[in-house]
């Protein structure tokens, strides 16, 4: 398989200069100044079951019924609160998930969570999902340490699952792990190209989620990739052609910038953005889902009618 635009360097990129070990990562600034274009629809992921599950213990199952619950009504009946995460993995997943299948809520749609490997994407098809998150990291820190691979195997990797998800008719969700440390250009763009393209073919959505792993993302004028949440978010819009509704992002809290950065995602395109009850989430956590939904409300200030902003 060619996977055009995706290279290997002769030694990882890892971008030292900007994300030294032993200081404060750096913040690059460009010459390019980012006029916003809000999602038509704003809509919120919730990882309250999967990235919540991260930072606690796991949860009993009358009390994830009660956050089920709590989730549907919070998203109304338009289905603000879109969609939420399962792992897979366990019995006890799997009893929590179809627990809160159960209700038979339309919002929010249940979805799975699994790594890019043949093995775990049997575990969305044997639950019958019809959408699951995929981990596809998009940093060398992540492929070539954490991993072991090089970015054209793991890219190869990544696109052979996604098509047996598409062969079961089951719309993958890719999560771009590690976004703000990575190569965009030389890695990000290029593998979306490639994920369009396969939607294309499919006639089936695959979306792309970018996962600011370490909270690095900012949202300073100028901002350069691949910190900058604004450039980030035009870039794939722009330069990999992914529809705005189809492109989330999921924020960690470890510089607080979560919810600001979900907040500037959606300003400048970003359909989709992920958080959880309470910002529960690995180490720091993540935007709250609460918080999300008094921002959205606010939010909808920009439009004097449909389609049109206040800018």
């Amino acid at each position: 398989m060619h996977l055009q635009g995706i290279y290997d360097p002769a030694a990882p990129n890892l971008l030292r200069d900007f994300f030294p070990y032993s200081e404060p990562p750096r913040i690059r600034f460009g010459d390019r100044q980012i006029i916003p274009s809000p999602a038509m629809d704003m809509f919120i992921t919730d990882s309250t079951f999967r990235e919540g599950r991260q930072a606690r213990l796991p949860f009993a199952p009358g009390e994830a019924v009660e956050l089920f619950d709590r989730l549907h009504n919070l998203s109304g009946p338009e289905g603000v609160i879109r969609q939420t995460e399962f792992f897979l993995y366990t019995r006890r997943d799997r009893e929590l998930m179809d627990l809160c299948r159960s209700r038979d809520y339309r919002f929010p749609e249940i979805t799975g969570w699994i790594r890019a490997s043949e093995e775990e994407i049997g575990l969305a098809i044997d639950a019958g999902l019809k959408e699951t998150g995929i981990l596809t990291s998009a940093s060398d820190y992540h492929i070539y340490l954490k991993l072991g691979s090089t970015r054209k195997n793991a890219a190869e990797r990544y696109l052979r699952v996604v098509r047996l998800a598409l062969e079961k008719g089951i719309v993958p969700r890719c999560a771009f792990e590690d976004i703000t440390r990575s190569d965009v250009y030389g890695f990000g763009i290029p593998f979306a190209v490639e994920l369009m393209k396969l939607r294309e073919q499919s006639g089936i959505d695959v979306k792309i989620r970018l996962s600011d792993t370490l909270g690095l993302g900012v949202t300073y004028p100028g901002a350069a990739l691949p910190r900058g949440v604004p450039a980030l978010v035009r870039a794939f819009i722009e330069d990999a052609g992914v529809p705005e509704h189809l492109l989330e992002w999921h924020g960690h809290n470890d510089f607080h910038h979560a919810l600001v950065n979900a907040s500037s995602a959606w300003l400048y395109g970003c359909g989709g953005v992920s958080g959880a009850l309470r910002g529960l989430g690995e180490r720091t956590g993540t935007a709250s889902i609460e918080a999300l939904l008094v921002e959205r409300s606010a939010l909808e200030g920009l439009y004097e009618k449909k389609g049109n902003f206040r800018f």
